[in-house]
């Protein structure tokens, strides 16, 4: 028998003091209606905590509720997972399909992100950090949306494809968000941390291993394999190279992929389970990934992607990576990311609309080159751009350049988009028409969308109101977090900026710090293994 569809109860925030109960007796009902009454959604939460296949004991403390709901949380993606495999359209369209197969990978990642979260919990010492757990409940939510998103992109009704489980897990997600959030600091802090980064002009984030350092910094690297057109390397396919690692007996290692100069027209994946994969190429100019999927060929925003990641720790270096589909094919993604600790260092991604997709998790971006006209950097990771160049090409006839549009939908997670240090520019093409082709920094995509720019020069093709709504409604204006912090050019004045309520003319350098790679990203902890020079602080 399928379980009901639990209607959501107006949202309240987890920050109760942490209870100590004595005993070890089982959870009652009641026990569990005065936890679950301090999150987001407790009729849901009550109802599938008493309804478990686990029998839970009394919750000691904040800690304890904490693993009960991810356990439950973990038990619904399970179900959800398992209906979506049975919802698997028969003789369906091949953009039912689309949607579908979009949604079984989805779900499929979000039972990986859960499981990584209680295996962090289980035990007498928590093997992660509280920031680990609320980025990896931050991917689950995320992919949860995604599939909806894919349903909208390609107009198929969403009930073919999702099944009604999908709204129960997306609340229960919420509220484990919520429940580790409170022990981050609450909604809106990043880390929980004081927000202050390490000193500026260290030369390495801390995720990044001394061997990884020299990998993206030195020319002379030894590769596992050899990726070349013209024969002269084991492969001529990047995705046959891929393979090849996914299939080798330990992961846990780095397995280094040098892709020679040339074009390589082709679509790649790198599996969730494909870990600590490093591409190195000839640089930018040289080495160049090439696609041309756009959902006006059918496939969804998620599927149009001419190189997608899951496998954690991804490293590229010297590599472009383009969708060639064009300005007339709407959403085309070059780059799809939803590895946690990745790092992209001297690489471009050239697309018009939707080019680079910051799916989820940490991510940093060092020295690159970003191109596209509409929502050209969106998504839902914790993302950090420093150095970079962004560039702005020109849009079709009637319409408006927007650079930004963040994905956050829940006030929990740790997610936003912040650009540090870098310079926001015209592209060649769109140069001529600066003055009658509007450019805004951002627009929000998701209620809690939340963006910075830092320390980046704005040249002129900045509209003098920075932001856009979203297609002219009110939406989000409340509850996004737009700030700007100490930036500079001819269009970064904030005295005409937009007013609404979530804009932020960003004055202190505290709050300023919860957005660099130190305070957004954590950085400190992964990125100096990697090699790629950052700051780490403002």
């Amino acid at each position: 028998m399928q379980l009901p569809v639990v209607v959501m109860s107006s949202p309240l925030l987890f920050l109760v003091p942490c209870l100590v109960f004595l005993g070890v007796s089982m959870a009652r009902p009641e026990d569990t209606i005065w936890w679950c009454n301090q999150t987001p959604h407790p009729d849901p939460c009550a109802y599938f905590v008493n309804h478990s296949r686990s029998n839970h004991q009394v919750p000691r403390s904040r800690f304890d509720f904490r693993k009960i709901i991810v356990q439950v949380t973990i038990e619904r993606a399970l179900m959800a997972q398992k209906q979506v495999n049975h919802f698997r359209p028969e003789n369906g369209s091949r953009r039912q399909e689309a949607v579908w197969a979009d949604c079984m990978k989805l779900h499929d990642n979000t039972v990986f992100q859960l499981n990584r979260t209680l295996e962090g919990l289980a035990g007498p010492n928590q093997t992660c950090s509280d920031f680990d757990i609320q980025t990896w409940l931050s991917t689950a939510l995320t992919n949860i949306e995604t599939c909806r998103m894919g349903s909208r992109d390609l107009n198929v009704s969403d009930t073919m494809i999702t099944p009604a489980t999908s709204a129960n897990l997306s609340q229960l997600i919420s509220n484990s968000l919520a429940v580790n959030g409170a022990l981050l600091g609450g909604p809106g802090n990043s880390t929980g941390v004081d927000g202050v980064g390490a000193p500026e002009g260290e030369e390495f984030p801390s995720w990044v291993t001394l061997r990884d350092r020299g990998l993206l910094q030195t020319s002379g690297v030894r590769a596992n394999l050899v990726v070349a057109k013209d024969g002269s390397g084991q492969f001529r396919t990047v995705q046959a190279a891929i393979n090849v690692a996914a299939r080798r007996w330990s992961t846990s290692s780095r397995f280094v992929i040098y892709v020679k100069r040339g074009v390589y027209a082709e679509n790649v994946e790198v599996g969730f389970n494909n870990n600590n994969i490093m591409l190195i190429g000839d640089g930018m100019r040289n080495t160049i990934i090439t696609g041309s999927r756009s959902v006006r060929q059918g496939y969804t925003t998620y599927s149009s992607a001419t190189f997608g990641i899951d496998g954690l720790r991804f490293m590229a270096r010297g590599i472009t990576f383009r969708n060639g589909a064009g300005p007339y094919r709407g959403q085309a993604v070059a780059l799809r990311s939803a590895s946690d600790l990745s790092v992209f260092y001297r690489c471009a991604f050239e697309g018009y609309q939707d080019t680079l997709f910051v799916h989820s998790q940490r991510q940093f971006y060092r020295e690159c080159y970003i191109y596209g006209t509409i929502d050209f950097i969106f998504g839902n990771a914790a993302v950090v751009f420093q150095n970079c160049i962004i560039s702005v090409r020109r849009p079709l006839n009637g319409q408006a350049n927007v650079i930004t549009a963040q994905g956050r939908n829940d006030p929990y997670q740790n997610t936003g988009i912040s650009i540090h240090n870098s310079r926001v520019m015209a592209a060649a093409d769109l140069r001529p028409f600066v003055g009658s082709i509007k450019t805004y920094l951002g627009r929000p995509w998701q209620m809690y969308s939340r963006t910075v720019y830092m320390k980046t020069y704005l040249d002129w093709l900045v509209s003098p109101t920075g932001w856009s709504t979203w297609d002219g409604s009110g939406y989000a204006l409340d509850t996004l977090y737009y700030g700007e912090y100490q930036n500079f050019g001819p269009r970064a004045s904030t005295s005409y900026r937009v007013r609404w309520k979530g804009f932020h003319a960003i004055t202190s350098a505290a709050v300023a710090s919860r957005f660099t790679v130190n305070g957004l990203i954590a950085g400190k902890s992964w990125l100096p293994s990697t090699g790629v020079p950052f700051a780490s602080g403002l």
